[in-house]
């Protein structure tokens, strides 16, 4: 009962068009893992790429995810038909869509080890550019509707993706085992399709209109009306004078019209770029703060000192383990709950711990995570009479727990240090630091995959890798310096 209320009052303060697009592309965005197992195969069995080589065609079709500030600065700045948002929702699912469309008609195009990584570098540019523009429509929506529903909405969020990463996980295992993956990429666009028929349910309001403050560009606004009006003093003159023009008839040649329009079409574009530039400028001052610039730097240095060797699990897990697609969904689903203990865990015992220490144990139980995967390729389980699937999934639960644990502090420290007004576009980068890291640490796992001459079947060197990754995990401890001394969970304060 309790939740049929909580839903009727985000129901009556949001309307159910807006509820049901947000949870749509929060729910897709999780149900991604059931494509992107396909991916994994695809790589691995059809193009019989190496490990090294699938894992670069991964840090390569994320890259778009490490540069979500530009999309959101581009929706701030340059309006379409008046509207910041819904014209944007509409192209970047778009551009989520037609990639799988493509790879599921076309076998040219999944065949193609350099064709794959360019639609699915378009795709992940899609699916990036739709996640900052439903987080600005969201933070818009709660500035102009109710502030108290602000964590009401982001749980919704994020039980949506929770759902769909689960979903996802259980039928792509299934999937695998009984379609092809071409009729996998084909089912999976019934999603973004789905989303682009709902863009149009959601109204917005123009941005000519007046509106309330905006999450992402309410400082931003201001600065680029002021720089507008004393810059370009005779963008007024000239629509004064095109509006005369039109009252007296005909009066006027038209080369005087065509002149007149030349100048607007300067000025309109003089604006544009006033107004990229005082939003990148702005951003960058604020970047530039110690007590954000600190922080975001050891987030960086804690993923690309790590080389990520999980592309390098997955070959060794299927095919010397031989563990089938359908045990690797539910390893993904167990994962996927190892990810929701570690947030009720973090929230519920940990937020009084200063961020320093919690990060230091969080870094110690990854290190205990990598020594598992140790014990795995070692065979050592076998002599003590744990299964391989056992390990698999206490491994998976295991570890999604503490990288969350790890990435909670980095929301709270995001949260707190975004100063106001530019709260939505600094998030984004924050997040873009994330995942650019992320991006590097791949290309890092993948370089030293290749150095120790990892392969598909030649796994002699996989317990090496491990344990250079088990002394990289180490390294960011050294530099927890950056973080504020008493910083918690509560606090971010130096």
């Amino acid at each position: 009962m309790m939740m049929i209320h909580w839903f009727k009052q985000l129901r009556s303060a949001f309307g159910v068009a807006f509820l049901w697009l947000v949870c749509l592309i929060y729910f897709t965005q999780g149900f991604r893992s059931f494509v992107w197992t396909a991916v994994s195969y695809q790589l691995k069995d059809r193009l019989q790429l190496s490990p090294s080589a699938s894992q670069f065609v991964f840090s390569v079709a994320f890259f778009p995810w490490s540069i979500k500030p530009l999309y959101g600065i581009i929706s701030d700045c340059i309006p379409i038909g008046g509207k910041k948002r819904t014209p944007y929702l509409v192209i970047s699912t778009v551009l989520s869509l037609v990639p799988w469309l493509l790879l599921g008609l076309d076998s040219t195009s999944r065949s193609s080890s350099l064709y794959l990584m360019i639609f699915l570098t378009v795709q992940n540019l899609g699916s990036a550019m739709a996640d900052v523009v439903i987080d600005a429509m969201i933070a818009e929506a709660v500035r102009i509707e109710k502030s108290s529903f602000a964590g009401d909405l982001q749980s919704v969020s994020w039980f949506a993706m929770a759902v769909g990463g689960i979903c996802g996980s259980l039928l792509g295992g299934y999937a695998l085992t009984n379609l092809n993956i071409e009729t996998i990429f084909l089912l999976f666009t019934v999603l973004p399709a789905l989303q682009l028929l709902s863009c149009p349910l959601v109204e917005e309001i123009p941005s000519n209109e007046p509106l309330p403050e905006l999450l992402d560009s309410d400082e931003f606004e201001e600065k680029k009306s002021k720089m507008s009006n004393d810059t370009y003093p005779d963008t007024k003159k000239s629509n004064t004078r095109r509006r005369k023009g039109q009252k007296k008839g005909k009066k006027g040649a038209s080369s005087g019209k065509s002149e007149t329009h030349k100048k607007q079409s300067k000025s309109l574009a003089s604006k544009l770029f006033q107004s990229l530039k005082a939003a990148a400028l702005e951003l960058c001052r604020a970047f530039k703060q110690p007590i954000i610039l600190r922080p975001m730097a050891w987030f960086f240095i804690a993923h690309i000192t790590v080389p990520n060797l999980s592309t390098v699990m997955f070959y060794y897990q299927t095919e010397v383990l031989q563990l089938d697609a359908s045990f690797l969904g539910t390893a993904r689903v167990v994962g996927w709950l190892g990810l929701m203990l570690g947030t009720f865990i973090y929230n519920r015992y940990l937020t009084n711990m200063t961020l320093r220490k919690s990060l230091l144990f969080a870094h110690i139980g990854l290190s205990i995570t990598i020594l598992l995967d140790m014990t795995l390729v070692s065979r050592a389980n076998v002599g003590y009479g744990v299964s391989d699937k056992t390990m698999v999934l206490f491994g998976s639960a295991l570890g999604d727990a503490i990288n969350q644990l790890k990435f909670m502090p980095f929301l709270i420290l995001s949260g707190r240090l975004c100063p106001p007004g530019i709260e939505g576009t600094l998030f984004a980068l924050f997040m873009s630091i994330n995942n650019l890291g992320n991006t590097v640490g791949s290309f890092m796992g993948a370089g030293l995959a290749s150095l120790l001459g990892i392969s598909s079947g030649s796994f002699e060197n996989m317990f090496v890798g491990l344990a250079i990754q088990v002394f990289c995990t180490y390294i960011p401890v050294l530099f927890l310096f950056l973080i504020p001394k008493e910083a918690t969970g509560v606090s971010a304060s130096s």
